[in-house]
């Protein structure tokens, strides 16, 4: 989820949550003398206006920790892309003598190809964490 999903859901439930407290603190008071201003209540302002600080502070916070959890969940993806090169890479070295004709010359191929993409995708992956 993006940090700016997790205020928006934030934001929605304590603003949900400070409108149910300010009806009840209202009702609780004295009967019938909650003031509202264009239909809304003013302690539900109020609540809304301390439910969107909240939500853009706890946004705030978590913002680095989703920055560094996307690099190292890059660098992971890396690392697990490479693991069937590290899987391929003897079956290829096997068949090397017979690349261009031989028994193992459709085996050299796929092998190859297989590798070529996941040497591709551990790169990308890698690069794209560096960028970040």
């Amino acid at each position: 989820m993006r940090s700016q999903n997790i205020g928006r859901v934030l934001g929605i439930g304590l603003r949900v949550a400070g409108r149910v407290a300010g009806q009840r603190m209202a009702a609780g008071g004295r009967a019938g003398e909650a003031r509202t201003v264009g239909g809304a209540s003013v302690h539900g302002r109020a609540a809304g206006k301390t439910a969107k600080g909240v939500a853009r502070g706890v946004g705030g916070f978590l913002r680095p920790f989703c920055r560094v959890g996307g690099i190292v969940g890059l660098q992971v993806m890396g690392v697990l892309f490479l693991l069937p090169v590290a899987v391929f890479g003897p079956t290829l070295w096997r068949a090397r003598a017979s690349w261009s004709q031989g028994p193992d010359h459709h085996l050299f191929l796929v092998t190859a190809v297989v590798i070529g993409v996941f040497l591709y995708l551990s790169a990308s992956s890698f690069w794209r964490a560096g960028k970040r």
